[in-house]
């Protein structure tokens, strides 16, 4: 393993386990000695550091580093660009009406009939990034990528259970309920009962995005990869 790829492992790591570690055993004592505020401070600041980092450090990695297997055939290409289009729907629908967020509302929230994209899981934001995650492993298994997508999709995965057991203690009987009316694991048929709303959002940000690799990344995706080319 080269040098530049052992930063990018140790920078993924970083941010990772900063996040477990300042979002659930410091958090309170944090808290305490720096107040709210300050702890925001403190975990938006190791957060955008630690990010800086693993996007520097996957950078240095050489790009043109061999692929694990082949993600270069449509049927791969297909598949992660259903992949990002549902993990866009989930994440739009994610943001409003979302217990799981930090909201004063949260008991509220919880006590709603399940709406959107919470058919699917009670985590859409979370699992919009492993699914992000795992679309870009299925076509570009090259080193720096798996390393990259294996540290975002561990932490919203881990971070998603994690946040279970913060809200059940936070929340008590309110999360207890609406955790028995919803899923951790997602569930496809819901994705039928998302919206209107969420699937016309979610795809007008998918197009947006795969747009964006075009001039970010000079590879078409969604698409834009049979249209552009």
């Amino acid at each position: 393993m080269d040098d530049a790829l052992v930063s990018l492992v140790a920078a993924s790591v970083t941010f990772v386990g900063s996040h477990f570690v300042l979002s659930h055993p410091l958090r309170t004592a944090l808290n305490n000695l720096f107040g709210p505020r300050g702890f925001q401070l403190i975990y938006s600041l190791v957060a955008l550091a630690s990010f800086g980092w693993m996007v520097a450090a996957f950078r240095a990695v050489p790009a043109a580093a061999a692929p694990l297997w082949d993600g270069s055939g449509e049927l791969a290409w297909a598949l992660a660009s259903l992949l990002t289009l549902i993990a866009s729907v989930l994440l739009v629908g994610s943001l409003r009406g979302n217990p799981a967020l930090p909201d004063p509302r949260a008991s509220a929230l919880a006590a709603q009939p399940v709406h959107g994209v919470f058919h699917v899981t009670r985590h859409p934001m979370m699992w919009s990034f492993a699914l992000w995650a795992a679309a870009h492993a299925i076509v570009a298994a090259t080193p720096r990528v798996l390393v990259l997508a294996g540290a975002l999709g561990f932490l919203a995965l881990v971070g998603a259970h994690l946040q279970d057991r913060k809200k059940a203690a936070l929340m008590g009987h309110d999360w207890a309920q609406w955790s028995a009316r919803t899923r951790y694991w997602p569930r496809l048929g819901g994705l039928g009962r998302a919206g209107a709303g969420n699937w016309l959002a979610g795809l007008a940000l998918w197009l947006a995005a795969t747009w964006g690799h075009i001039p970010l990344a000079y590879v078409p995706a969604g698409l834009w990869r049979w249209l552009v080319e």
